[in-house]
């Protein structure tokens, strides 16, 4: 049997759980029946449009531009300002309620998630019945609406959920993407940012058939790593493993809200790299390596975007945890201003398990591509010096401890703007 993998989005989370909050409470209008949105401030009228109802999507209101916009283009329209501690109190009524049904759920944001559900599939007629009857459920329960999109693995789940709105099921099987998926403009698959969308219609790559079709080289060529991945997940590829929260809690990660949105790769590259040196260390104090990282965008917008990467080596070093970091951050940034920024490692193994090296005990991929024109006999003299780079961690580890954070720091934190050091290991105390 075959897994089967849903996708779960709340409609509109923060105005729908508005609006079920304010009905429960005698309101007689239904924020969800009417213009509105969720946003910043109503009297000054600044901030950006958080959600937005399906009346003020047909004024052409969208989300993330600013509140004036939106107020320019609908002078009625109906402001409520965001409430994140009561979306927190219906994401988790939602996950709890959705953890009855089984264990086997990865959470991906407040207001969505996916579900393993091969293991219960046994308990339903179909896939599609069960996924009605939970979107149903969840109607009836907690007054809000629900999508879910059924396939195989996350990525097409995730595509199917995004299909019709609001309160609908829709698949999106292999066999099904060149008719569902295919014809749908470019700019609408996962992943597929601003910056990249431009960069594939100068190349004539309208839809996401066009894509899928390309060569996979001409898209490296113009998109460097980005752009296989999109040729995957045009093509249907995508990962199958969903994260419960027990698997979760192995990892060792942090995050950091900003002071103010960072807007430029530079900012949010300091950013990963003091998260980089904290993940490090907590994994050095565990005593663990990790096979796995993560990065995680908040936008200013609140919504939230993800990638991980399967290290050739496991790690527990600050250079190889940032390195990565930086270079999944790169794949996953498609301009907007960020408002958070994490990292987390996963696939965690014990520092005195066997270590598996790659062939040239190199820590990055790209730097094995770098080395692929040096002779086998000199590339080991090229190659990072592991053991030396473990003592100077450790070694900064022990000042930290004595001295505060702030007692050494990065000569990368020290450089004027717009001048790239590389990704020397420099340290000024």
């Amino acid at each position: 049997m075959r897994r089967i993998i849903f996708h779960i989005d709340v409609n509109s989370a923060y105005l729908s759980w508005t609006a079920v909050e304010e009905l429960k409470h005698g309101a007689e209008r239904d924020l969800r029946m009417i213009p509105a949105i969720i946003g910043g401030n109503q009297k000054s009228r600044h901030g950006v449009v958080l959600a937005k109802s399906l009346p003020a999507k047909k004024y052409g209101i969208r989300t993330g531009e600013p509140v004036a916009n939106a107020f320019r283009k609908c002078p009625n329209l109906v402001m409520e300002p965001p409430d994140h501690e009561l979306y927190s109190a219906y994401s988790h009524r939602l996950m709890d309620f959705l953890h009855t049904y089984t264990p086997d759920i990865e959470q991906v944001s407040v207001d969505e998630c996916y579900m393993d559900f091969t293991g219960i599939a046994h308990r339903f007629h179909s896939p599609v019945d069960g996924a009605i009857e939970i979107k149903n459920r969840v109607r009836e329960l907690f007054g809000f609406t629900v999508n879910i999109g059924i396939s195989n693995n996350k990525l097409l789940a995730k595509m199917a959920s995004d299909f019709e709105k609001p309160d609908k099921v829709h698949t999106l099987f292999p066999e099904e993407i060149q008719v569902k998926m295919w014809p749908l403009p470019v700019s609408e698959l996962y992943m597929a940012g601003h910056s990249s969308v431009e960069t594939l219609k100068k190349l004539e790559i309208f839809t996401i058939g066009d894509l899928a079709n390309t060569k996979p080289e001409l898209l490296e060529l113009h998109l460097k790593s980005h752009g296989r991945m999109l040729w995957e997940f045009a093509n249907g590829i995508g990962n199958d493993v969903v994260m419960s929260e027990k698997s979760e809690a192995k990892g060792i990660g942090n995050s950091t809200t900003l002071p103010r949105d960072a807007e430029t790769r530079e900012e949010a590259a300091k950013v990963l790299l003091r998260l980089a040196e904290s993940v490090g260390a907590r994994l050095r104090e565990a005593g663990q390596r990790a096979g796995m990282l993560s990065v995680e965008i908040k936008y200013y917008t609140f919504e939230t975007a993800s990638h991980q990467r399967q290290l050739v080596k496991q790690t527990s070093g600050d250079t190889e945890i940032y390195r990565t970091a930086l270079e999944l951050f790169d794949e996953l940034w498609d301009g907007r201003p960020i408002r958070l920024l994490g990292i987390r490692s996963s696939k965690l193994a014990g520092e005195d398990e066997p270590e598996q090296l790659s062939i040239f005990d190199l820590p990055s991929v790209n730097e094995r591509k770098k080395l692929s024109h040096v002779e086998p006999e000199k590339r080991r003299s090229v190659a990072v010096p592991t053991e030396k780079q473990k003592k100077l961690d450790k070694a900064l580890d022990e000042i930290k401890r004595k001295f505060g954070d702030q007692a050494v720091q990065r000569g990368r934190f020290l450089q004027k703007p717009g001048v790239d050091r590389g990704d020397k290991n420099e340290y000024n105390g």
